[in-house]
């Protein structure tokens, strides 16, 4: 049985209209991070995966929530607040130099040993890593329910030139539209 052109052009358009349908709904090369850990070691670790991602020319998303927000707080900047809210921010670290580790704490000294083996071992310090992936592009989302429980308001936060502060959707939709999702 044969076809005509007409036929054949229009199993065509429909076959092109249904790639285009399913290249929309494929998740771009993007890596979504999602970060909830307030420990340094946590932290460390999300943004070395961050930056490598990135330079392999991935798009980076990191979805700040509950204890990890700690870490963009600018130990600089003062803000004043409400009771519960300063109660927080003194139990809070104030910025990622003040973290702690998530294991071998020592009574406090843990981390101040971890930054020293890796400066001594080569490793990035945490700071230059941020400063690192804000140079390539890796985008920060501080979650507002989170910032909003814990007492931390924008002001405070680190000078990123791509942080935004959004919603558990925005999160979502980031990674409905990722590669790859993870969790630290």
């Amino acid at each position: 049985m044969s076809q005509s052109n007409e036929d054949r052009d229009e199993i065509i358009r429909q076959l092109v209209a249904r790639v285009e349908t399913l290249e929309k709904g494929t998740p771009s090369d993007r890596l979504t991070l999602g970060v909830m850990s307030g420990d340094l070691d946590y932290t460390i670790a999300a943004f070395i995966i961050a930056v490598g991602a990135a330079a392999f020319d991935m798009e980076v998303d990191m979805f700040f929530t509950f204890w990890a927000t700690a870490a963009l707080r600018d130990p600089k900047k003062r803000v004043k607040k409400g009771v519960l809210d300063t109660m927080f921010g003194l139990m809070l670290p104030r910025g990622s130099k003040k973290l702690p580790l998530s294991k071998m704490h020592m009574a406090g000294i843990g981390p101040g040993m971890i930054r020293h083996v890796m400066r001594n071992r080569g490793a990035a310090q945490l700071e230059d890593l941020m400063k690192e992936a804000a140079d390539m592009g890796v985008r920060i989302h501080v979650c507002t329910m989170s910032m909003d429980i814990m007492g931390i308001k924008k002001e405070e936060l680190i000078d990123y030139p791509n942080l935004s502060l959004v919603g558990v959707g925005t999160f979502i939709d980031m990674l409905s539209h990722s590669k790859q999702c993870w969790f630290m």
